[in-house]
């Protein structure tokens, strides 16, 4: 029954999926890609689709028949993840030229709004919620409110090339399941794990960008992922290799570390068109 809600979601995002890309298209909302190409913008809302249908027949047999069919946690987890997404589609349709930390607190300084900081402090204010109530120390705590909105802001520092932030998503996630062997974890995230790695295809094919929106979703998944899966030694290891990535990503550029290096270029580009 865990799978369940992968499998409906899967199901779900596959049939949207064609009718998402096109309607997108055909109501003008693209972006050029990194090539120039002009394709379907914001392709996270496939994402939101998918997992909100999927919801309909899960929640109703969660009601209806045994009630093991969602995890106790599932809606803390959807307002998290809904939630960041909306702020990312804020950021996509109303965001301004401002980009990383350094631009939206510039832009915040000289009194001008900035959605990117909107979807910061929103960001913040969703992991307080959802991961109080825990039965864990105050240390703990905020060590996982940190891996969360780190990992939720890295993931769209990550989405500056067709793949990259599913492909990256998916190696972290081989990586905790190989390595904590406790797949427990993606129970509650699996209805929103699934239609991601369909639109993961389409972005990795350059039909679509899944925008501030799905990178935003895709990072809070993993934050998730690893709040649920590493001890506190673990989530301090994870805080600190988030920081560093994230200064790298805001100082000097992440495309320009891949291309540099011959494996990363190859598991970068493999794939795309």
């Amino acid at each position: 029954m865990h799978t369940l809600p992968f499998v409906i979601a899967l199901i779900a995002a596959a049939i949207l999926a064609p009718t998402t890309v096109r309607g997108l298209v055909a109501a003008g909302h693209t972006q050029p890609n990194y090539r120039g190409r002009e394709v379907a913008f914001p392709l996270g809302t496939l994402v939101v689709a998918a997992a909100l249908v999927a919801f309909i027949p899960l929640a109703l047999a969660q009601q209806l028949g045994s009630g093991n069919v969602l995890a106790p946690d599932q809606a803390t987890v959807a307002l998290y993840v809904l939630g960041v997404a909306l702020l990312g589609l804020l950021d996509d349709e109303l965001g301004g030229t401002a980009r990383g930390l350094r631009g939206h607190g510039e832009a915040l300084l000289h009194g001008r709004l900035s959605t990117g900081g909107v979807k910061a402090v929103g960001s913040v204010a969703l992991a307080l919620l959802v991961l109080g109530d825990r039965g864990t120390s105050t240390g703990r705590y905020l060590l996982s409110v940190a891996v969360v909105v780190l990992a939720t802001h890295l993931f769209n520092l990550l989405d500056l090339r067709p793949g990259r932030a599913v492909k990256a998503f998916v190696l972290l996630g081989a990586g905790l399941l190989v390595g904590t062997l406790n797949a427990q974890p993606l129970w509650p995230l699996g209805v929103f794990v699934a239609p991601v790695l369909v639109a993961g295809v389409y972005d990795l094919r350059e039909r679509g960008m899944l925008g501030d929106t799905g990178s935003s979703l895709v990072g809070g998944l993993a934050g998730l992922w690893l709040v649920d899966s590493l001890s506190s030694t673990g989530q301090a290891i994870a805080v600190a290799l988030l920081i560093i990535i994230t200064l790298y990503g805001e100082i000097r550029s992440i495309s320009s570390f891949v291309e540099r290096t011959p494996g990363l270029r190859a598991l970068d580009s493999w794939g795309r068109p």
